[in-house]
């Protein structure tokens, strides 16, 4: 077995520059940078450390192509419903330069290509009690370490629920068990574009003290910290 490839960022680095990665370059993922991704998946915590999480990963078989293929339909149905639902065509949407806009023709060329991703990793989750909503706490742990070690790796991706509309036909294509939940998508590749710093909303508005919606004054990012409006409004007296 050979040693594992070196990371290109520290970890606190990863932790706050990793976005969602929807363009690839077409080209494959070598395996020694699949088996590192994966390791590093494996390797997350789960309650009573039960590891109930299995990774079914598609590159390029021609089940893993049919998979990718009926999945991609689902993506198409799910975008063009949140694409109305949301109003993506309206307001600042139809300002090609606007966040929403650049948002929408991103989101157009993943699912148009989604049947093209270089790799297509389904996380699971094997019940072992009845289905309750704290399960998923053994298992995304497991897909957020996935991704910090993509991008460790100089590769990215992003967790999708695209499988949603096609489930059964999913499950009966790759022999997945009945009980077992598939618990998300996730489409890796080397990056068309380039990780962050992400932005996401002040930490005041997140991160509270012992009373509700009060910060502490130590919550405040770093100098340089660069800021998102997206998400709900923020609400106002």
């Amino acid at each position: 077995m050979s040693e594992m490839t070196k990371d290109t960022v520290g970890l606190l680095e990863g932790l706050t520059t990793t976005r969602a990665i929807r363009r690839y370059k077409d080209e494959p993922v070598p395996e020694s940078i699949l088996r590192d991704i994966l390791f590093a998946a494996t390797r997350a915590p789960s309650g009573s450390n039960r590891q109930p999480f299995r990774f079914v990963v598609l590159t390029d078989s021609e089940k893993a192509k049919a998979a990718k293929v009926l999945i991609a339909e689902g993506a198409k149905a799910v975008w063009n419903h949140k694409r109305e639902a949301d109003q993506y065509d309206q307001r600042s949407g139809t300002e090609s330069n606007s966040p929403k806009a650049r948002l929408a023709r991103t989101m157009d060329t993943y699912v148009e290509n989604f049947h093209k991703v270089p790799v297509l990793v389904l996380p699971c989750f094997v019940r072992y009690r009845e289905p309750r909503p704290t399960e998923g706490a053994s298992l995304y742990p497991a897909v957020q370490n996935l991704l910090l070690a993509a991008r460790a790796l100089g590769y990215g991706g992003v967790i999708t629920g695209f499988h949603g509309l096609v489930d059964q036909e999913l499950k009966g294509l790759l022999s997945i068990p009945e009980d077992v939940l598939i618990g998300c998508t996730v489409t890796l590749g080397k990056p068309e574009g380039r990780h962050g710093p992400v932005r996401r909303r002040p930490m005041p508005e997140l991160v509270y003290g012992d009373t509700w919606e009060e910060s502490p004054e130590w919550a405040v990012g770093p100098p340089g910290t660069r800021y998102t409006s997206a998400g709900p409004p923020k609400k106002t007296d």
